[in-house]
């Protein structure tokens, strides 16, 4: 008879930690939501036009995000600048589309 013996848990090769998952989810739900601002600021200027520029405008800034991380858009480690940065500018666009469809 042959005993089972437990093996030890491996560490999590995906996650830098639980910080870092928090950012990256923070930038994950920001960068869909900006996305979805830019449509509907696109869609209040410009009608259906506008939308799609809109979302070409959401395409661009994800690829351009990408660029600017090493070709991943969530790296594994996440600077915080990156996500404060993203959050100020997600907040004007959603100031800018208040103002305008209000």
């Amino acid at each position: 008879m042959t005993a089972n013996t437990p093996q030890r848990a491996t560490p999590n090769s995906v996650s830098a930690g639980p910080a870092s998952d928090v950012r990256t989810f923070l930038a994950a739900g920001l960068l869909t939501f900006a996305a979805g601002e830019l449509m509907l600021l696109g869609y209040a200027l410009l009608g259906v036009f506008g939308g799609i520029i809109g979302l070409v405008g959401a395409v661009f800034g994800v690829v351009w995000w990408r660029s600017l991380h090493d070709k991943k858009a969530f790296p594994r480690d996440l600077p915080t600048k990156s996500v404060v940065i993203l959050a100020v500018v997600t907040a004007a666009i959603t100031l800018l589309a208040f103002l305008i469809v209000a």
